[in-house]
């Protein structure tokens, strides 16, 4: 299931992939990653597309399908993938289609959700669930460009971030936000 931001939407509404992070709910672990695309154009690789910036982007250089290959070094739990996409500065280079696949190498990769995006902008976040509807564990993640708006051959995207639930504490102890009372919630 895929949630774009609406282009009518009000800033209410609008993803911010980093509200659950700093209220403590998921953690961002594409940094435990290695990151490989199928293709890029000199300057927009990876390292754009981790940088944290809107501005910069991955750009493909090749035939359909588009792949980013994120490859953790042990089974991780993965609640959502959120995707940094704007229409109105990309056009035909935008994604229409999106499929995301998931297994322990390239060789198993299945298919566990497809996205249809109608010029999006902004954040879209697609939740990764497995067969029995808890959050995806996995080796690898695949995200596939399968189409691109006005039948476009290379693609733009801006940014990507991966999410994986926090583990909850113990109960008697509780689950506190600040810095303060974290600090008293283990025992020596």
């Amino acid at each position: 299931m895929a949630t774009p931001n609406n282009n009518n939407a009000s800033d209410e509404d609008k993803i911010d992939p980093m509200k659950d992070v700093r209220a403590g709910i998921v953690r961002e672990v594409g940094s435990q990653a290695i990151w490989s695309l199928s293709s890029c154009k000199p300057g927009f690789g990876v390292d754009q597309l981790r940088d944290d910036c809107m501005e910069t982007y991955w750009q493909s250089d090749g035939q359909l399908p588009h792949l980013v290959n994120i490859q953790f070094r042990r089974k991780t739990v993965v609640r959502d993938i959120c995707i940094y996409i704007d229409y109105r500065l990309d056009e035909s280079y935008t994604p229409g289609r999106i499929s995301v696949r998931a297994g322990t190498n390239f060789n198993d990769l299945q298919e566990v959700e497809v996205v249809e995006l109608n010029e999006p902008y902004g954040w879209v976040r697609i939740m990764t669930k497995d067969i029995n509807d808890s959050p995806l564990k996995t080796y690898m993640l695949q995200i596939a460009v399968i189409t691109n708006h006005q039948n476009g051959r290379d693609t733009h995207m801006r940014q990507i971030k991966v999410h994986s639930p926090v583990e909850k504490r113990d109960l008697l102890i509780g689950n506190f936000s600040t810095v303060e009372m974290r600090q008293y919630t283990i025992i020596k």
